[in-house]
C-alpha cells in the first residue's frame, strides 16, 4: 500500500475534543511533527477531518 508524510502545521489549541483526538490518532505530536502512514480509508478520514491544521504529501 502506498504511504504519505503528514506533517502537523497548526496548534490543536482552540479546536474541537474530537480534532484533538485525531492528530493524536494520527501520532502527531507537536507542530511541525511529521509521520509517515499508510494510505487507508481510516487514516484519509482522520486527514480529511484536520485537514486545516495538518499538510500531506505523497498523495
Amino acid at each position: 500500500m502506498a504511504k504519505i508524510k503528514v506533517t502537523l502545521t497548526r496548534s490543536t489549541i482552540g479546536t474541537l475534543p474530537k480534532h484533538k483526538l485525531c492528530v493524536k490518532g494520527l501520532g502527531l505530536r507537536r507542530i511541525g511533527h511529521t509521520v509517515e502512514l499508510e494510505d487507508t480509508p481510516a487514516v484519509r478520514g482522520m486527514i480529511n477531518k484536520v485537514n486545516y491544521l495538518v499538510s500531506v504529501e505523497g498523495e
